[in-house]
């Protein structure tokens, strides 16, 4: 009778309690990242009490840490914080299931698709130009607005542009932190933070050795072992493990390492982000789409496990040495630094290949402009203007 008295935030819960009300979130969360962390903080924190607002906010700050998906990598930490490790696992696993499942189908729907001729697709590439000119602007407001900051995002998509390719990019993200750990580090002010470790430091620092290795060791035996899948489980555990900002930032690390291998054209990979953008759940399942494409339903599982893997890591590997963490300036600093050279990362993919790919005439120009109207002024979700995109497309072509 004294557990039942407890607040809901004080007690350990089921891995099936917590699998199930991901699952209803994993169905029902459109909008990307931002708008899941309201839902979550509408179910966990409101609704269901699970943990409380300093908690819950501090759970959100650590995760903008960290690189991966935000929002999913939210869902694993209150996974654990409610029923430990398989708490964890049920809690990305039902907020990842619905929109894995729904972009493989779109996957196998697309390759029996004439995707060169099809209007429809035509109209998806145009929403992907409105949805990523829509987070450029966004995210160069939050983390590019200073002078030095913009510099750094104007170089990063002068560098990517003119030298392509995934270990390039990479090298961007690590100059840029290191300008930030010098140029910053006197000007961050640590946080408090209340989360509770909830792991061992020892275990921890596997989990966090084990992620390191992993970057390490994926590609010599991509290199040793002739298996496509043993290249795809590279290619996106490296992604995974190395996209600060989540969501749209994904695209051209992606972009980079699956366009030149040939497991997708670019009118596929184009036509899956839009498709993306118009189904519940995080937008890194967009890896699940690809993995179908190229490989079928084993790729689609090894792509998708793959590019989640490192987020699991890090937050189970973190969480003991977060309070330490976020007390160091120069690790906060040059987070600084690489968040403004995100931008112009996903500035050069907004170039190339979505602009150069979808953009054809002044027709083609309006039609951006109109969806970016309805993203940007009007605050239409994501998923409608893609909606409204694909039917737009099929007509023109229907009545064209």
């Amino acid at each position: 009778m004294a557990v039942k008295d407890q607040p809901a935030a004080s007690r350990r819960g089921s891995v099936w309690e917590v699998g199930i009300t991901a699952l209803r979130l994993g169905l029902t969360s459109f909008g990307g990242p931002v708008a899941h962390l309201g839902y979550f903080y509408e179910e966990y924190v409101k609704r269901k009490k699970w943990i409380d607002d300093k908690t819950y906010a501090d759970l959100v700050a650590f995760c903008q840490f960290l690189p991966g998906p935000a929002s999913s990598q939210v869902g694993i930490g209150i996974g654990l914080m409610r029923a430990g490790v398989w708490g964890a696992l049920a809690a990305w696993l039902g907020f990842t299931l619905p929109s894995a499942v729904a972009l493989s189908l779109a996957a196998v729907w697309l390759q029996h698709a004439s995707l060169e001729e099809a209007g429809w697709m035509h109209g998806l590439l145009l929403a992907a130009v409105a949805v990523v000119a829509q987070a450029v602007g966004e995210m160069a407001r939050k983390f590019a607005a200073g002078r030095l900051e913009a510099t750094i995002a104007i170089a990063a998509a002068i560098a990517v542009l003119l030298m392509p390719g995934a270990w390039n990019q990479v090298a961007v993200i690590v100059i840029a932190g290191a300008i930030g750990a010098v140029r910053w580090r006197k000007t961050v002010e640590p946080s408090s933070v209340g989360i509770p470790p909830f792991i061992r430091r020892s275990t921890g620092f596997m989990l966090l050795s084990l992620f390191a290795l992993l970057l390490i060791v994926l590609p010599i035996a991509r290199a040793s072992i002739p298996s496509a899948l043993v290249a795809l489980f590279d290619s996106f555990y490296r992604v995974g493990a190395l996209v600060f900002g989540g969501g749209h930032v994904v695209l051209p690390l992606l972009e980079a390492e699956v366009v030149p291998q040939g497991w997708v054209t670019t009118s596929q990979f184009l036509a899956g982000y839009s498709a993306a953008q118009a189904v519940p759940g995080p937008l890194f399942t967009f890896a699940a789409y690809i993995g179908m494409a190229a490989f079928g339903w084993k790729g689609a599982l090894v792509a998708a496990a793959a590019i989640f893997l490192p987020s699991f890591l890090l937050v189970l590997g973190a969480f003991p040495f977060w309070r330490w963490l976020r007390h160091q300036p120069r690790f906060q600093a040059a987070l600084a630094g690489i968040n403004a050279a995100v931008v112009g990362i996903l500035l050069a993919a907004l170039y190339d290949p979505i602009w150069t790919k979808a953009v054809n005439d002044p027709v083609d120009f309006t039609f951006v402009l109109g969806a970016f109207l309805l993203l940007a002024i009007w605050k239409w979700p994501a998923w409608a203007v893609v909606l409204v995109s694909f039917v737009g497309g099929w007509l023109r072509t229907l009545f064209g």
